[in-house]
């Protein structure tokens, strides 16, 4: 602890308004949506940008751990500061302005990102990413993860929208990637390098957001299938005829019995427990209507029922099934492991066969929904976590299930990023000589590897990690 007190004191001393040492504070910090907690020495809360540069500078003097911090929203404790050290929350760099002419948001890193669509909207533009955490998390967090949403059939990820962004190296040098313009061909594009890089390779504090035209119109139809490859066929067919839903979300029937439970309805009355697919069409009034006459002649054709919406209420009432998704799952089991795979999207039925297959050879209900449109589905490995052998299956049965993802030409993570939760099972993905590229990256520019350390090159799996507290090289000097 001595040597520790040297760097803490050079911290206290150059931002001591910012820094929160006492035990709360830090546990608060010690662990994302994932929950496993590892406890840091100190929560640093910068007001400025500036100040984010000075933390990582001392940082870097002293060979201290940083761990980027914003709502804490990541389900793969990409937010967990698993070698202690030092919490950079940046949840108080939240300045939103709104550019109409260019079309542009400026942003800082911890703007909530429904607050950025809020106020696009309020100008009459729209900001497409919205993952479901939206009401909490920050762009800072969609960046680092490269968000997606529901949206992302039509309208594609958070890196489709980043324009520029500015933020600091590890050795607290401030930096800039891109510029605010409708083109650049200048230089290595480090914009796309750090987003998705999940705060490995430096923190960013701002960005430049692309915004798109407000959709004049939306309509929304609730669909019933008698199995899952039925609607998952049905998708693909719907998509072949170039219609392009803005939301195409699936649930299979353990998700569709799971939120019947919760609400105490059921989606279709007399049809218990079929497979669902919720759609969505958005844009000009002309334009809806002709598709909304595609789909409904779809719909016919494939669907054992539907609900088409005639206003915003009819249509949020229908949203209510989706939303029940998540606090549904606990009524097959108190925990869950959510893998966020993402197949081609004519791989999507044997995804569920392989998500059958699962379920059959560990005995754990496993309950699948997500966005078909572009083939993200979310599989909830459900178990009971007092149960040690539930555990241990459930964590095998992940393992098998990325195998089947990469055998079936699919990634791992589609918007939830790989932090310590996937890391084990990255060279599944990627072979060892695509590995050593990425570490040389990260060497490169976090040369003492002070920045969110081991997160996505961990081989020991998150379950079996244990906090290592002051085991790392503090004050080199």
């Amino acid at each position: 602890m001595a040597n520790s007190k040297k760097s803490l004191g050079a911290l206290v001393r150059a931002l001591e308004k910012r820094v929160q040492i006492d035990e709360k504070a830090c546990y608060a910090a010690s662990f994302d949506s994932m929950k496993y907690s590892f406890m840091p020495e100190a929560v640093v809360t910068p007001r400025k940008e500036a100040e984010v540069g000075k933390v990582l500078e001392l940082a870097n003097t002293y060979g201290v751990p940083v761990t980027p911090r914003g709502a804490g929203t990541s389900r793969t404790a990409s937010a967990t500061p698993i070698e202690g050290g030092w919490v950079l929350d940046l949840s108080k760099l939240d300045k939103i302005v709104i550019h109409s002419m260019q079309g542009q948001a400026q942003v800082q890193a911890g703007a909530v990102t429904a607050a950025v669509q809020q106020r696009a909207e309020e100008a009459g533009w729209f900001y497409p990413p919205d993952p479901s955490s939206k009401k909490y998390s920050t762009i800072g967090g969609n960046i680092a993860c490269n968000a997606g949403g529901l949206r992302g059939a039509k309208y594609g990820v958070t890196r489709d929208y980043v324009v520029a962004l500015r933020g600091y190296l590890p050795t607290g040098e401030g930096v800039e990637w891109g510029t605010a313009t409708r083109k650049n061909a200048t230089g290595y594009n480090m914009r796309d390098l750090w987003i998705g890089s999940e705060g490995t390779l430096g923190v960013v504090t701002g960005a430049t957001l692309k915004l798109v035209p407000k959709p004049e119109t939306r309509w929304t139809v609730l669909l019933a299938f008698p199995d899952e490859a039925t609607a998952l066929t049905a998708v693909e067919v719907l998509l072949e005829s170039k219609v392009l839903p803005s939301i195409c979300e699936f649930l299979d029937r353990n998700a569709v019995k799971g939120a019947e439970a919760f609400t105490g309805k059921p989606v279709f009355k007399g049809m218990p427990e079929r497979a669902v697919i919720l759609l969505e069409l958005d844009g000009p009034a002309v334009l809806v209507r002709e598709e909304k006459k595609r789909v409904l002649e779809w719909a016919k054709r494939w669907a054992e029922a539907f609900k088409p919406s005639r206003n915003e209420a009819e249509a949020e009432a229908l949203w209510a099934v989706r939303r029940a998704c998540s606090p549904a799952m606990f009524r097959l089991a108190d925990s869950k492991l959510n893998e966020d795979v993402v197949v081609p999207l004519d791989k999507q039925v044997k995804l569920m066969q392989e998500a059958r297959k699962l379920e059959n050879r560990y005995k754990l209900p496993v309950a699948v929904f997500g966005h078909a449109g572009d083939g993200n589905l979310h599989v909830n490995i459900m178990y009971r976590r007092e149960e040690p052998r539930e555990v241990k299956r459930a964590h095998q049965a992940v393992e098998a299930l990325m195998k089947a993802v990469v055998r079936l030409g699919g990634a791992m993570s589609g918007e939830h990023g790989i932090g310590l939760a996937k890391s084990p099972f990255l060279s599944l993905q990627f072979s060892p000589v695509e590995i050593q590229a990425m570490k040389a990256i990260k060497d490169a520019l976090d040369p003492i590897g002070i920045l969110n350390g081991r997160k996505i090159f961990e081989r020991t799996p998150l379950w079996e990690l244990r906090p290592v507290e002051h085991q790392f090289p503090w004050d080199r000097s």
